[in-house]
C-alpha cells in the first residue's frame, strides 16, 4: 500500500521542489512512451523541454497533470505523493493536488460558446470563490496580457496570439503554483508567436515556476533555468540551457540541433 502522507525529505539548504519524478513509466499497447522519466523542478525555475515529435514530451505533462495515467514511478507535489510506485491518490487527494498547477495547451481550449471573461472566471468560481474576487482578479489578468476591452469577446473573434493569452490568464486565474505550457506556440504563425513568448518570458521574470514543451530554442535558451532534451521516452541530455543548447554532450542532442537549425 502506498503512504501517500509521507513528504520526501529536503535538506534545510534545498530549495523547494515544486514537482518531483521518479522512474515515470507509460505505455500505450506494446509501445512504451516513457521509460524511467525522472526530474525536479524547482520553484521560480523554468525548466524547457525539447525534443522530435514522438519523444514523449507532451505524455509526459499529461501524465504529471493526471490527463494520462501512468503504468508506475512517483509523482509528488511540494513533496507530497499523488501517485508512488504507479499507485494514485484518493481522488479527493487529487482534486487537491490538481489545484497546485495550471494548464496551457497549445490549441487554446477555449469554451467557444464563453465571452473572454467567463472563460477566465468560470474555473476558480466553479471552485467556490466569490464572482465579486474572481472578476476582479480576471481584469487584472486580461491587463497583464494586453486584452483590456476584450472582456466581452468571444474566442471567434480574437486572433491565435489573443487566445493564447487568455488561455494563459485563465490559468493564472487559479493562483497555481506551476504552470505547463504544451508548445504554447505551435498553432500560431511567427508574428502571434512573438506575441505569447513575451508573455511567458515576463512570468519567467516574475519568478512563476513553468514547465514549457517547445521548439522555440532560441526562448529556450533565453528564459529557461533548465533544459531536458527528450528522445524515443528518455532523458538524452539535461542541464543549463547554454551546456545542453550550446555544447551538448550527446551526439543524439547534437544530431537533433542540426538538424532543428537546418
Amino acid at each position: 500500500m502506498a503512504d501517500f502522507n509521507k513528504s520526501e525529505s529536503m535538506g534545510a539548504q534545498e530549495a523547494r521542489n515544486i514537482l518531483a519524478v521518479n522512474a515515470l513509466q507509460k505505455s500505450f499497447g506494446s509501445l512504451q512512451v516513457l521509460k524511467d522519466i525522472s526530474l525536479r523542478v524547482e520553484q521560480g525555475n523554468v525548466v524547457s523541454v525539447i525534443g522530435p515529435s514522438g519523444s514523449g514530451k507532451s505524455t509526459l505533462l499529461r501524465c504529471i497533470s493526471f490527463l494520462e495515467k501512468a503504468d508506475g514511478g512517483d509523482i509528488l507535489y511540494d513533496g507530497q505523493h499523488a501517485v508512488k510506485d504507479g499507485v494514485y491518490a484518493t481522488k479527493a487527494e487529487l482534486n487537491r493536488f490538481r489545484t497546485r498547477f495550471g494548464l496551457v495547451f497549445q490549441n487554446f481550449n477555449l469554451f467557444p460558446h464563453y465571452s473572454v471573461m467567463k472563460n477566465i472566471t468560470e474555473p476558480p468560481m466553479i471552485r467556490g470563490e466569490s464572482r465579486e474576487e474572481v472578476t476582479e482578479r480576471a481584469s487584472a489578468l486580461l491587463k497583464k496580457m494586453g486584452l483590456e476591452g476584450k472582456e466581452n469577446a468571444y474566442p471567434c473573434q480574437l486572433s491565435g496570439g489573443q487566445q493564447q493569452r487568455v488561455a494563459i490568464a485563465r490559468a493564472l486565474a487559479l493562483n497555481p503554483e506551476i504552470l505547463f505550457f504544451d508548445e504554447p506556440t505551435s498553432a500560431l504563425d511567427p508574428e502571434l508567436t512573438g506575441e505569447v513568448l513575451k508573455v511567458i518570458r515576463q512570468l519567467a521574470e516574475e519568478k512563476m515556476t513553468m514547465v514549457v514543451v517547445t521548439h522555440e530554442m532560441p526562448f529556450a535558451r533565453a528564459v529557461s533555468n533548465r533544459v531536458i532534451f527528450m528522445d524515443k521516452g528518455v532523458i538524452v541530455e539535461e542541464g543549463h540551457p547554454e551546456q545542453v543548447l550550446g555544447s551538448p554532450q550527446q551526439e543524439r542532442t547534437r544530431q537533433f540541433l542540426r538538424n532543428y537549425q537546418r
